[in-house]
């Protein structure tokens, strides 16, 4: 189990995800991260294109716990601040 905390934690496990399990849902998804963290999109977008491909690929262990970073952000940016 891997808990996604954050945007960037997102784009991270997309990344890592194999190459032979990708298909549009999972570019979908990660485009959408990439374009919240760039600002082009609200981070919700991209909270619910992950959310729609960890669904998706069967993955998702609980919903409300494995997407707590969008409930603890506020309106802004998208961006991690490391």
């Amino acid at each position: 189990m891997q808990e996604i905390a954050s945007l960037a934690d997102a784009i991270d496990f997309l990344n890592e995800w194999p190459g032979n399990r990708r298909d549009l849902i999972h570019e979908a998804a990660l485009k959408a991260c990439y374009d919240a963290y760039d600002e082009r999109i609200p981070v919700s977008a991209a909270r619910n294109a992950f959310f729609g491909f960890a669904k998706r690929a069967a993955i998702l262990e609980d919903a409300t716990s494995a997407m707590q970073w969008l409930a603890a952000c506020k309106s802004g940016n998208g961006k991690v601040k490391v």
